[in-house]
């Protein structure tokens, strides 16, 4: 059986010394949906994507929610998602057509998490097939625990409405940014496909130097640096920030670099790397989702 990591994954795992650590955590990650993978997935109210769009070449993050069941196994070869992203998302176009796709399942009060992989095929009425190539659970690290909240009296169908769309970073967003504690990632490669991928810390962990410019820690995970693999290849990425109070979203996408000078790990405790972010397109929108969030405490593998 061959690696289930591509050269630019490889790579990484060559320079940090995980090639071992990578392989044995790799032996998790299977072409199917297991069962563990359907029972969590069904009960879930959010889905992160991630793709690219192929005309400008650019890499999206995109927020999907809906009512536990949105999100269902139909077979161990197949996921049935029903939901799109709202018509003003970059990502709206690109899953009615088949597209690679990688997909984040998450639960935020549970710190649970799971990836897929794969090709989609668009339905009818709307949503999508997606047909996995790698399945895979993921560990709770760095994820502050946020339960979804009741609504206080019935609320109206959320309206989409882009805000802001620009090529810099609003003073607004550059605060945003600088006082996240999660975001989510895409990131693509010919290799590899579509990786959505979650990124968390304490507030201040992203630090904005301007409009156009950003940069934030890669704190020690799994080993096998999907993320970073996949921009040893392809530096285009998308960032997708979560407005949990109020159901917007910020989406950016631009060019991502990974750096391992000391000076610069020294910023930020408990770095082993640091990824510079430079932005080229940004999208604020607000009614993306009815849903709101609670926050229920930070995770305690955060560096302080």
């Amino acid at each position: 059986m061959g690696s289930p990591f591509h050269r630019g994954e490889l790579a990484v795992q060559e320079r940090e010394g995980t090639v071992r650590e990578a392989e044995r955590v790799g032996r998790s990650i299977g072409s199917t949906f297991p069962r563990a993978a359907s029972d969590f997935l069904r009960t879930q109210r959010m889905v992160v994507v991630a793709s690219r769009v192929p005309d400008s070449g650019r890499v999206w993050a995109s927020l999907l929610t809906g009512e536990p069941g949105f999100a269902s196994v139909r077979d161990e070869h197949s996921l049935q998602v029903l939901a799109e992203p709202v018509r003003e998302d970059p990502l709206h176009a690109v899953l009615r057509e088949e597209s690679d796709v990688g997909l984040l399942g998450i639960e935020l009060a549970t710190r649970r998490r799971m990836k897929a992989r794969g090709r989609t095929e668009p339905l009818p009425t709307g949503g999508f097939l997606l047909w996995p190539r790698s399945v895979y659970s993921l560990c709770p690290k760095y994820i502050q625990a946020r339960e979804v909240q009741p609504p206080s009296e019935p609320s109206p169908e959320a309206v989409a409405e882009v805000v802001h769309s620009g090529t810099e970073l609003t003073e607004a967003q550059r605060e945003w940014l600088g006082r996240a504690d999660t975001f989510f990632i895409a990131t693509h490669t010919e290799e590899g496909g579509a990786d959505a991928s979650h990124r968390g810390g304490n507030p201040g962990f992203v630090r904005v130097h301007d409009a156009r410019s950003f940069e934030f820690p890669d704190y020690a995970g799994n080993n096998m640096f999907n993320t970073l693999g996949n921009l040893a290849l392809d530096a285009r990425a998308g960032l997708l920030l979560i407005d949990f109070e109020g159901g917007g979203t910020l989406q950016l996408t631009g060019r991502a670099q990974a750096t391992w000078a000391p000076e610069r790990l020294a910023r930020h405790a408990g770095a082993k790397r640091v990824v510079d972010f430079h932005v080229e397109e940004v999208r604020e929108s607000r009614g993306v989702t009815p849903l709101r969030w609670r926050f229920l405490e930070y995770s305690r593998f955060n560096p302080r």
